[in-house]
């Protein structure tokens, strides 16, 4: 089925912040379907620019354009402590993707009966990511803006829904904020945010180790 495909564009002289800037591009950055990482050290600016691309925050100047259908899944967001997963599901998701997401659950040990408001925080955040991933539209490019998602998750989950991110092709544009747990991980597209300025790193062998060393 033909779809849009996905884009965020980053404008130079974009500056966010909460009313003075914290951070600043100085070069364009394109980005297109696929997934791409945001990586600063705590308090430099990651979720205030997600934020700001959900449009939940002005930017303090500059612009940017995102074309696609949108969310932004942010770390705190939480659902009423006495629904179960599977209620939120029901209401929330298509129905066609109801069953899918009911068996992802299943794959990676997520209890769709028990209530929202006893789950674990890993297994809560399990039910804010299959929501977000079975909420995209197959008739049109999707943008998930996700503030770590893998907070709390156990490896075998974090596999599962990296799994599902290959199956996607360039229909899904994934922008994630995220701290690696090991070296070694892989992160070809990444914007990092250090010294107050925005930039986007691209290379196909570029890991964790690497990155992380300018960040400032």
């Amino acid at each position: 089925m033909s779809h849009e495909k996905p884009s965020i564009e980053l404008g130079s002289g974009l500056q966010i912040g909460y009313g003075k800037p914290i951070a600043k591009l100085d070069r364009e950055i394109q980005l297109g379907g696929g997934t791409h990482f945001l990586a600063a050290r705590n308090g430099r600016g990651k979720t205030t620019l997600l934020r700001t691309l959900a449009r939940t925050l002005k930017q303090v100047s500059g612009n940017f354009r995102t074309q696609g259908f949108l969310q932004y899944l942010p770390e705190d967001l939480r659902f009423d402590p006495e629904i179960p997963a599977k209620t939120i599901f029901r209401a929330m998701l298509p129905s066609g993707r109801f069953r899918e997401a009911i068996s992802l659950a299943g794959q990676i040990e997520l209890d769709v009966d028990k209530p929202y408001g006893r789950l674990s925080t890993g297994n809560r955040r399990k039910t804010s990511l299959i929501l977000a991933e079975f909420s995209v539209k197959e008739t049109t490019g999707n943008i998930l803006l996700l503030d770590e998602p893998f907070s709390g998750l156990d490896a075998f989950a974090r596999q599962a829904f990296e799994n599902l991110w290959q199956t996607s092709g360039d229909k899904v544009l994934r922008l994630v904020s995220c701290h690696p747990d090991y070296d070694d991980m892989l992160m070809p597209s990444t914007i990092v945010i250090s010294d107050g300025k925005l930039q986007h790193l691209r290379s196909e062998s570029q890991c964790w180790s690497q990155l992380k060393q300018q960040l400032n």
